[in-house]
C-alpha cells in the first residue's frame, strides 16, 4: 500500500476490515483506470452506501479522494522522471492535462509546472 493510504488512514490500519483492505489494494493496482463507486463496493463485497461510509471511517476520507490522491503520487513520480503533463494525465488516469492541473494544485498546491521547475522536484511541496 501507498503512502496515501498510510498519510490518511495512520493507526487505523490495523483495525482496517478486509474488505476496505481489498478496496484500497484495487484502488493502488487499478488507479489509472475508470474507477467507480459501485466496482469498489463490489470488490469489497459490500453494498455502495456501507462501502462509501466504512471507507471513508476506516480510512478518513472519500474513495474518490483517495483515488485522486494515489493518482496525483504517481504523477509526481512520473513529473520528476520528466514526462511531460500531457503524458502524466492520460497514464495516471486523468481525463486530460486540464483535469490532472485542477486535481494537482487542489493536493499538492502548486501546478505541475511549477512542481517541475522547482529546484527541490517537489520535496518541498506535500
Amino acid at each position: 500500500m501507498t503512502g496515501v493510504f498510510y498519510d490518511y488512514a495512520g493507526d487505523r490500519t490495523v483495525a482496517m476490515s478486509r474488505a476496505i483492505r481489498r478496496a484500497v489494494a484495487f484502488i493502488e493496482s487499478s488507479f489509472a483506470q475508470p474507477v467507480s463507486l459501485a466496482t469498489l463496493a463490489a470488490t469489497a463485497g459490500l453494498s455502495v452506501s456501507r462501502f462509501a461510509t466504512l471507507f471513508r471511517k476506516e480510512v478518513g476520507i472519500s474513495p474518490h479522494r483517495y483515488v485522486c490522491l494515489v493518482r496525483i503520487q504517481h504523477a509526481k513520480r512520473l513529473l520528476r522522471d520528466g514526462v511531460p503533463p500531457c503524458e502524466v494525465a492520460a497514464e495516471v488516469g486523468f481525463f486530460d492535462q486540464s483535469h490532472l492541473g485542477r486535481h494537482f494544485r487542489r493536493a499538492v498546491g502548486v501546478t505541475p509546472g511549477h512542481f517541475v521547475a522547482s529546484p527541490e522536484s517537489g520535496s518541498a511541496f506535500r
